[in-house]
C-alpha cells in the first residue's frame, strides 16, 4: 500500500507497528466440551484517499463470537464493536457503537433437513455473500446481500438441489449508536434528523425462496439458481402498509484457482410514504441515507487463487480478485449507482489481510459527494477511489 509517495508517514508507521504488536498477542479460541466454540477477532484499517484528504490507520472491529453443533442441534452469535477511530471519530470511545450481526439456533432432522430460528441471513441470490470483496457489492447497500433479519427458515440439501425458504418478521433490533441505524445490515429504517427527503418506514413479514441447482459448463463447476422475495413496508407517517417485491437469477462456478460469481436482481417497492414512493430511508452501521425504490442489479465477480503456500508456509490462499456492481435506477432523473473493486487477500500467520483499491460513482460508501442521496437521486456523477486495507487477528 503506497502513501504519501509510496511511503507510510512515521507516526503512522509507529501506530501499525504497535497494532500489529498488540494484535499478535497470544489470544485462544475456547472450546468448552465437545461442541462449543467461543472466539472472535480484533481487525484494524487503513483508508487513503487523497482526494477527501483521508489518511488514516485504526482500530476497525472488535467481535466476539460463540457457536454450537452436534448430531442435531446447532447455533451460532456475534456481536461487533467500534468507536473513536474513522470513521467514527465523532464518538469518544470504541465500543459506544456496537450491535449484533446474527443470534440464531437451529435444528438438524437429518444431513439434508434443518431450521435455523433467530437473528440469521435471508437466503436471497448469491450465498453467502456476492464477491471475494471485504467491501461487498451495492447489494449489500440496497438490502440485498448479507442481511440478516429475525424469523426462521428451512434448508434442504440433495446431491444436485439447495433449497431454502424463510420467514422474517422484522429486521434486527438497533444495537447502540447515535442514530436510527444501529444494526449490522442495511435494512428499511425511519431516517435520522437531517436527512432530506428522509422516510419513516420498517420491513415486516418478509417471505423468501430460493432454490439452486448444481451446473456444470465443460470444466467450469457450481450452481444456477433462482430467488423470490416480497414483504411489507410499514409507513409510521400515514400508517400504511406499502410492498417490496425482489428476483433474483445467478450462477457461481470454480475451475482450477479461477472462481466467478454473476447476479442480475429486480427490486420494486411501492412505500406509502407522505410525499411520493420514489425513495426510501435505508441504515446500518450507525448511518441512515435514501435509496431508489425500484431498480435492476447487477454484479460479477472474477477471482484466482493460488493453492499452494509462500515464505516457508506463513502466507496462504493468496487471491487475486475484481468485482463490479450497478444498481440501474428506474427513475430517468436518477442516477445509477456503480462500484468496482480490485484487490488480492491471503492469510499470513497469525493474520487475515485484504488489499483492495475501491472505486464507486454515487456510491455513498466510497466518496460519494453525497452520503445520504448517492443511492437515490444520485450526486456528482463521477467516479471516486480510495485505497483501503484490512488487518484481521481471529481467534
Amino acid at each position: 500500500m503506497t502513501m504519501h509517495q509510496g511511503r507510510l508517514p512515521p507516526h503512522y508507521a509507529g501506530l501499525l507497528c504497535t497494532w500489529l504488536f498488540a494484535l499478535s498477542a497470544p489470544v485462544l479460541a475456547v472450546q468448552v466440551g465437545d461442541h462449543w466454540d467461543l472466539g472472535g477477532a480484533v481487525r484494524m484499517r487503513v483508508d487513503d484517499d487523497s482526494q477527501r484528504h483521508i489518511h488514516k490507520i485504526g482500530m476497525d472491529t472488535v467481535m466476539l463470537g460463540a457457536s454450537y453443533a452436534s448430531d442435531s442441534w446447532i447455533g451460532a452469535a456475534r456481536y461487533r464493536f467500534y468507536g473513536a477511530e474513522y470513521p467514527y471519530q465523532y464518538v469518544p470511545h470504541f465500543g459506544d457503537i456496537r450491535f449484533m450481526e446474527y443470534a440464531w439456533i437451529g435444528y438438524r432432522f437429518d444431513p439434508r433437513h434443518q431450521v435455523e430460528l433467530g437473528l440469521n441471513q435471508v437466503p436471497f441470490g448469491l450465498q453467502p455473500l456476492y464477491s471475494s470483496t471485504f467491501w461487498e457489492t451495492l447489494g449489500n447497500i440496497v438490502g440485498m446481500e448479507d442481511i440478516d433479519m429475525l424469523g426462521g427458515k428451512y434448508r434442504w440439501d440433495t446431491h444436485e438441489w439447495n433449497v431454502q425458504a424463510g420467514y422474517y418478521v422484522r429486521q434486527a433490533w438497533p444495537g447502540h449508536g447515535t442514530g436510527r441505524g444501529s444494526t449490522y445490515s442495511v435494512v428499511v429504517t425511519p431516517a435520522d434528523p437531517g436527512v432530506a427527503g428522509g422516510t419513516r418506514n420498517v420491513e415486516r413479514d418478509l417471505f423468501v425462496g430460493r432454490v439452486a441447482r448444481k451446473a456444470r459448463f465443460g470444466e467450469w463447476k457450481g450452481e444456477v439458481g433462482f430467488s423470490l422475495l416480497t414483504s411489507s413496508l410499514y409507513n409510521d407517517d400515514t400508517r400504511r402498509y406499502g410492498r417490496r417485491n425482489a428476483y433474483a437469477v445467478h450462477y457461481s462456478a470454480q475451475k482450477n484457482g479461477w472462481a466467478t460469481k454473476l447476479q442480475y436482481a429486480r427490486q420494486q417497492m411501492a412505500p406509502r410514504n407522505p410525499h411520493g414512493e420514489q425513495t426510501i430511508t435505508v441504515g446500518g452501521y450507525d448511518g441512515t441515507f435514501n435509496l431508489a425504490t425500484r431498480g435492476n442489479f447487477y454484479t460479477g465477480d472474477l477471482s484466482y487463487t493460488f493453492v499452494d503456500s509462500y515464505l516457508v508456509g506463513w502466507v496462504k490462499d493468496l487471491t487475486f480478485y475484481s468485482s463490479y456492481s450497478l444498481y440501474e435506477k428506474s427513475n430517468p432523473a436518477f442516477r445509477n449507482s456503480q462500484r468496482f473493486i480490485l484487490g488480492t487477500s491471503f492469510s499470513l500467520k497469525p493474520f487475515s489481510i485484504y488489499l483492495e483499491w475501491l472505486n464507486g460513482r454515487n456510491d455513498p460508501y466510497i466518496g460519494g459527494n453525497s452520503y445520504t442521496q448517492s443511492l437515490a437521486a444520485g450526486s456528482i456523477n463521477r467516479w471516486r477511489n480510495q485505497l483501503y486495507m484490512n488487518i484481521g487477528y481471529y481467534f
